[in-house]
This record gives structure tokens, sequence and C-alpha cells, in this order.
């Protein structure tokens, strides 16, 4: 495909002068490469037996890397051109699999040796990177979320790999879901201002209203395991800030002012509106060094 081309042509451009190229971490006889030290080592042993295991009954090779940051490479020619160095995957089948995870800028990718893009199709990779990657990563948990990427993987691989897509959307960066949600509060945050300043049975009405808006909506725009905050806040804190707003000076003159339609742009009457550094750790296996496998931009990328 088109994109593929551009990856090896990414990788291909980086290899010029005067273009900043991350140096390439050396295989070392390790399929996992924790240089970012988010693994626990019990993880690191268990991966290492679990990819050697897998090597003897398959010859596939699977190879795992976490590092800080890319320092302003794109992943995908870091990918390739690692890939080609450790050469993952026998020479006559090339059917080498690379786990990248650049901790600090957010980003993922896995690359699929040219043998086994039959089976660990790119629409494959992007599902097991937003389905079993990215909500794990968001959580901080990168044991598990490497843990669940290779099975995820051998599974791929064996056609048993059945999850659907839990999303309906492009998986988005924390920038763009952050401007999401705070365009969807501020004009939430519109309609609970006017509940807190109206009289009588409409700024309850408003705020009954509003509870589900205010619960849902981080489920689906700040997955985590603090969702729920954001909704809890609003259904203690209105009850508090209406009760304070009715007893202050400045909340009661606001009060006036908003329900005798005073000010140029009118007002609530009535509830009616008026117009108006980096190492590796061995945990055990055999020996493992790449068996001359070649890759041609298959995989995918994705963030968290």
């Amino acid at each position: 495909m088109m994109y593929r081309f551009t990856f090896i042509l990414l990788a291909c451009l980086s290899s010029f002068p005067g273009m900043a190229q991350k140096p390439l971490p050396e295989l070392w006889n390790l399929r996992v490469h924790d240089d970012a030290h988010v693994l626990k080592q019990e993880t690191i042993d268990a991966l290492e037996s679990q990819l050697a295991a897998y090597e003897d009954s398959t010859s596939n090779q699977i190879a795992i890397l976490t590092l800080s940051t890319l320092d302003g490479e794109p992943i995908e020619s870091f990918s390739i051109r690692l890939a080609e160095k450790w050469k993952l995957g026998t020479q006559d089948k090339d059917n080498g699999v690379l786990i990248i995870v650049a901790v600090e800028d957010h980003k993922m990718r896995i690359e699929v040796g040219m043998g086994l893009e039959g089976v660990l199709t790119d629409a494959l990779c992007n599902r097991i990177i937003r389905n079993e990657m990215a909500p794990a990563f968001r959580r901080a948990d990168f044991d598990g979320g490497i843990i669940a990427a290779v099975n995820g993987i051998v599974a791929a691989i064996g056609g048993e790999y059945v999850a659907e897509d839990t999303d309906a959307l492009p998986e988005l960066s924390l920038g763009a879901r952050l401007g999401i949600g705070l365009g969807i509060y501020a004009f939430l945050g519109l309609f609970a201002f006017f509940g807190l300043f109206v009289k009588g049975g409409w700024g309850w009405f408003m705020y009954v209203f509003l509870i589900p808006f205010f619960s849902i909506f981080p489920a689906f725009i700040f997955p985590s395991d603090l969702w729920y905050v954001p909704g809890l806040a609003f259904i203690i804190g209105f009850p508090i800030i209406k009760f304070l707003v009715g007893r202050s000076e400045w909340g009661k003159r606001m009060l006036t002012k908003m329900n005798s339609g005073g000010g140029s742009g009118g007002g609530w009457s009535g509830g009616s509106w008026s117009s108006g550094s980096s190492s590796s750790s061995w945990g055990g296996g055999s020996s493992f060094s790449g068996g001359g496998g070649s890759f041609g931009g298959g995989g995918s990328s994705g963030s968290w």
C-alpha cells in the first residue's frame, strides 16, 4: 500500500546526513528491552519465557522495546530502521514482529514482517493497539498493555483474535480529547450557570437534567478509572454552590439581575427566556538473535 512506501521513504530520508536519527539499541540476545523502565522484572521474565517458547513452536520471533522518547523521529521510520537492524524472523519466512512503545511521546507501533502480513494484517494490528494497549497505557499499566498486545498478536497469527473494535471513532490524541472535553463542558457549564441563578423549580430542573451529561461524557472522552469524578463533583457541588449563591451579597445581586430580565442580553423570567538512561534486563529463556527476516512497513501505529 502507498502508506507503507511512505514509511520506507521516511526511513530512507532519515539516513541522509543532517537528518536527526535516534541511535538504535543492540539486540543483545534479548526479546524484551525495557529501556524506559516501565515494566516489572517478573513481567520481563515471563515475556522472555513466553516468547522463547512461542519461537520454539512456530519459528515466529516477537521482540519488544520500550523507550522514553523518539527525540522527534516518526515512530514509523524508527521502527522500520530497528526492525531491519534486528532482522527478526527467519530469512526464508520473514516472520518477525516488533512492538515499540515510546512512553513520553505516548506513541506505539506494531511492525510486522512481510511473511506475517497476510495473517497479522494492518487492521488487526490497529485493533490490538486500540483495544488492548491504549486502554491499559492510559491507566499507566504498561505491564498489562504489553502482555495483552503479545497475547493478541499470538492469537491473531493463529487466526483466533476475535475482539471487536470498541472505538467508533479513530483514536484521538490526548490534546484532541482535551479540546473536545473542554468544548463540551463549556457548553454544559453555560446551562449549569443559568441553573444556579434561576429561581424556583427551573434551576433544579436544570440540575437534574444535566446530571446524566456530566456523568456519562467523561467515560467516552477521558477513559480512566476516575471517569465518574466530574459527575460526582457536579452532583455534590451544584446544590452547595446554589445554596451559597442565595446567601451571598454578590449572589443575591446576580439573582435579582438574572430573574428581572436586566442587563443588555435579557434574562430568565418565570422560567422562560426573554430576548434581550538506556538499559535492558535479562529475564531468562534461550539465546536470541534475529534470523534475517525482512520488513516492508506492514503493521500499525497508535497513541494514547
